[in-house]
């Protein structure tokens, strides 16, 4: 069975291809972000462009051709409206040509599975941190079987943030990683520290690092901003630890491919026996893979859309998702 998964929530066009349950493609093409951050509308333009050029090179990595793709799966949402629907319509299309049963994914389940799946992990509680979310949940085996949701941010994702510094601060490209590079060898400067049981906001944070960046050198703001939002999440992932006596902490996202982060959460989790695992880049970043992971699992479980019926949900939250598959 191989499943063709297409992902465009946000800079990423990504097209992979799984074969029962092995990544044999995983293409994209990235909206460049530079110093001013996604336009949503360019970013569609750049996808719908991209569209042909990226499912060739997919199939042609996997070594297959359209006739021998089982289904397809896209991102649904969340994500920016304008580049969810370049991806839904090149799936429907792709659906209707070619008479493939089709999967709407959600874009944080996509993330999660393909590192659940890497890691061999049954039950994790998940930190799920990238742009536009951070959240911490669980799997709960009730009838609706779910994606419970822990703790989140109230307000932007720490990925958001992170982006919306960087930018204040003139780097390039404006996102975390310039920030971690900056932070190199920084000294801390104290800053708002907001957690609210296992609820974090982080505005406030960005706000006084912004105006510290007037009287303060741009490394030590940088240091003490990625310091205390990730001792933040430390402190809100390891009080769900404890509540829900889980041990295993699966770390997802674009923003789990901060090296910072991770050292932060082992050293966490290591007195709590509770065994940390964070996929490869390749899948903590925007992918298609990820969506084809999903998608395959949807569909050996008869979870399919109707193709005239398929749309986006910009806020599509991963608790409302039935995860018929685990």
């Amino acid at each position: 069975m191989a499943i063709l998964g297409i992902e465009s929530s946000a800079h990423t066009l990504g097209v992979g291809i799984v074969e029962n349950g092995k990544v044999i493609a995983n293409e994209k093409e990235m909206y460049p972000i530079g110093n001013a951050g996604v336009i949503p509308a360019k970013a569609a333009d750049l996808h719908a462009e991209n569209c042909k050029t990226v499912l060739k090179r997919a199939l042609s990595a996997a070594k297959l051709s359209m006739k021998d793709i089982d289904g397809i799966g896209y991102t649904k949402g969340p994500g920016m409206g304008p580049c969810l629907r370049i991806g839904q319509l090149m799936a429907v299309t792709l659906a209707k040509e070619f008479s493939l049963p089709i999967a709407a994914v959600n874009h944080a389940a996509g993330h999660i599975e393909v590192a659940r799946q890497a890691a061999k992990f049954r039950d994790p509680l998940v930190l799920y941190v990238s742009g536009g979310n951070s959240q911490i949940l669980g799997f709960i085996d009730d009838p609706f079987r779910h994606y419970h949701v822990y703790g989140e941010t109230f307000d932007i994702g720490i990925g958001n943030m992170l982006d919306n510094f960087a930018r204040e601060a003139k780097l390039n490209p404006a996102w975390g990683s310039s920030v971690a590079k900056l932070a190199e060898g920084g000294r801390y400067i104290k800053m708002p520290y907001t957690v609210v049981g296992m609820d974090f906001t982080f505005t406030g944070l960005l706000t006084d690092s912004i105006d510290k960046l007037k009287s303060n050198s741009g490394k030590d703001v940088a240091y003490s901003l990625q310091e205390t939002s990730f001792a933040m999440l430390c402190e809100a992932i390891e009080r769900a630890l404890l509540l829900t006596k889980k041990k295993e902490l699966l770390l997802c996202g674009g923003v789990a491919q901060s090296k910072r982060l991770n050292e932060m959460l082992r050293a966490m989790a290591k007195p709590h026996g509770t065994a940390v695992y964070t996929a490869p880049n390749e899948y903590n970043a925007d992918n298609g893979a990820m969506i084809a992971v999903v998608a395959e699992l949807m569909l050996k479980n008869g979870m399919k859309e109707d193709p005239e019926k398929c749309g986006v949900n910009q806020k599509y939250r991963i608790d409302s998702v039935k995860i018929g598959w685990q």
